[in-house]
């Protein structure tokens, strides 16, 4: 199974994500399904944030 970046929606084994997982850990929520690689639907809230894949469903950010 293809895992994919959340952040740039390319799959993990093609080069070098550490400046993709540095913005999904400290600033961006996460723009593509890391299943799928659909670009998800993000809603940003002064509480955190929202993403949903039109397949896998929604994840939240934990705050």
């Amino acid at each position: 199974m293809t895992v994919f970046c959340s952040f740039c929606g390319k799959a993990e084994a093609d080069g070098d994500h550490a400046f993709c997982r540095q913005r999904l850990s400290m600033i961006d929520p996460p723009r593509y399904c890391a299943e799928c690689a659909r670009r998800m639907v993000v809603q940003v809230t002064p509480d955190g944030w929202a993403a949903r894949c039109s397949r896998h469903g929604e994840i939240t950010s934990a705050r």
